[in-house]
């Protein structure tokens, strides 16, 4: 058999391989967050977009719920102010808000355009379109962080139509009290909290990590598959470092809530999502229920 027919047989199998996640996941829901450096880079991006365009094109209904974080302090710095963080979040005084919900709109319609280059239509919009998130104003440890909000509803309806009418919606975490005041708001939480509301099958976060391990210094100590009950038992053992914990604690809570699985996926991995969809073996973390069946196939 010559290289060429080679070639052929193994894009073939390939696409045999994929048939039966197509099938399961035709027309469930995806939620997708979008962040860190998989952002910042260019090619990645556009490899990004391709694995959520290619999803729609299959069957799946995406929604991508995007961050902004680097960009936001880079625009922050050229203002001449020093971005401040406690405990991971934001210090975001009026004027840093504004720059960040300017900021997120610029990358909010940089994606859309991305997507619509690739024939799918695609909105941006934010969390306070159509009263989508609802926030409260939120404290880190007691202390005022200014406008970050804490996710206390969500709307889902605007989403809904949009999926229904065949776009893909593009979400900025932004979101209003209220007082219909504008808030900046982690985007792990706000894909979270999208992904309960819609009932999503699936809860992808695109990370500048392979997924979890028991050892972060242990290669070997890799983990696939993780269900509630394992996380919880790694969360006490205090081998997990303090920067993860708020996104596996977004992973199991989503479980919990009845999205069926979530995926840690590194970003920087060119079409990360499909190689984790679309294949047996997978190349990230994915969280599952505790009475889920652990013998099926990466799916």
């Amino acid at each position: 058999m010559d290289k060429d027919m080679q070639e052929v047989l193994k894009k073939a199998e390939v696409l045999v391989e994929a048939l039966p996640y197509i099938q399961k996941f035709n027309r469930k829901i995806i939620v997708v967050k979008y962040g860190g450096s998989a952002m910042s880079n260019e090619e990645l991006q556009r490899n990004v977009i391709k694995d959520v365009t290619l999803l729609k094109l299959v069957g799946f209904k995406p929604i991508i719920v995007h961050g902004g974080g680097k960009a936001i302090s880079s625009w922050v710095g050229k203002v001449g102010k020093e971005a401040e963080f406690v405990n991971g979040l934001r210090v975001t005084d009026a004027e840093t808000m504004e720059i960040a919900e300017m900021v997120l709109g610029r990358v909010n319609k940089q994606l859309v355009t991305m997507v619509q280059e690739l024939g799918v239509k695609a909105i941006g919009i934010s969390g306070k379109d159509s009263g989508l998130l609802h926030v409260t104003k939120k404290y880190s440890d007691g202390k005022d962080i200014g406008f970050v909000g804490e996710i206390d509803k969500v709307d889902p309806k605007v989403l809904y139509d949009l999926m229904d009418n065949d776009y893909l919606p593009i979400i900025a975490p932004v979101g209003l009290d209220d007082n219909f005041d504008t808030y900046n708001i982690n985007a792990d939480d706000a894909a979270c909290a999208i992904a309960k509301a819609v009932g999503a099958d699936k809860l992808a976060f695109l990370t500048d990590i392979e997924g979890v391990y028991r050892d972060i210094n242990d290669k070997s100590s890799f983990i696939s598959r993780l269900t509630c009950s394992e996380a919880d038992e790694l969360f006490a053992s205090g081998s997990i470092g303090g920067g993860m914990l708020p996104k596996l604690s977004n992973c199991t809570d989503a479980i919990k809530k009845g999205v069926n699985r979530v995926h840690i996926l590194d970003g920087r991995i060119a079409h990360c999502l499909l190689l984790e969809i679309f294949t047996n073996r997978g190349i990230g973390t994915m969280f599952m229920a505790d009475n889920d069946d652990l013998a099926e196939e990466n799916v």
